[in-house]
């Protein structure tokens, strides 16, 4: 067992100022031996502009910005915590998503890459990588902010200019009316406005793991390098 999971040891003393649901979402961490498990429906999901679509299935990073866009789109989401091949701490998501065109998926994983420092390795071979800033609102919900982004493409680490590169946003809270979670992500470029969003509620539930992650969670390759 490490000393906290990713996104306690990420927040410090503001973990404690989370809705208690968000505390025990983000909580799990490596030897536990459960996963968590969602499942629900995103009032809204993908790219927002047909003409980006086509461009989308060539950008160099797979199961991450998908062209499809859809509204009551059914998904699931798994979250594995275990330590990468590195020994880092780490939160792998596997994200589907169930469009009337078929199944797209979104995967990432979460490190701990310095004592207080998360960096999010997105798509099949982990080679978009962008730092995770985090605040906590006065009403407890989490906000994560994604300002830097690189691409590794073989041996090159090409950062992303801001002018041409895209910010995240997501904010995650318990939405006590429903009695489920909910997560809000938006993607904009300057230019562009919203280029990729989802915005939905699910239930969640823990299931028994052993550590080891199951192959549609393993990645094709991971990467170390910041």
């Amino acid at each position: 067992m490490s000393d906290g999971s990713v996104y306690e040891r990420a927040l410090g003393a503001a973990f404690g100022r989370l809705q208690p649901q968000l505390q025990e979402y983000f909580s799990m961490q490596p030897g536990e031996g459960r996963y968590g498990h969602g499942t629900g429906v995103f009032d809204v999901a993908g790219c927002p502009r047909p003409a980006l679509r086509p461009l989308l299935p060539v950008l160099p990073v797979s199961n991450a910005f998908f062209p499809d866009f859809g509204r009551g789109v059914p998904f699931t989401i798994s979250n594995y915590a275990h330590l990468d091949p590195f020994g880092r701490s780490s939160l792998t998501a596997v994200r589907m998503f169930k469009f009337d065109r078929g199944e797209r998926i979104f995967e990432d994983t979460t490190s701990l890459t310095s004592p207080t420092g998360l960096t999010d390795y997105v798509g099949r071979r982990r080679n978009l990588a962008t730092d995770l800033d985090l605040s906590v609102s006065t009403d407890g919900r989490l906000h994560m902010h994604s300002p830097h982004t690189r691409l590794f493409l073989g041996r090159l680490r090409i950062p992303v200019p801001v002018l041409a590169g895209a910010d995240a946003h997501a904010e995650q809270w318990w939405d006590e009316e429903s009695g489920r979670y909910r997560i809000r992500t938006i993607v904009r470029q300057r230019q562009l406005g919203t280029v990729f969003v989802y915005d939905g509620s699910f239930t969640y539930e823990y299931r028994t793991f052993d550590g080891v992650l199951p192959p549609d969670a393993e990645p094709e390759k991971w990467e170390r390098r910041l």
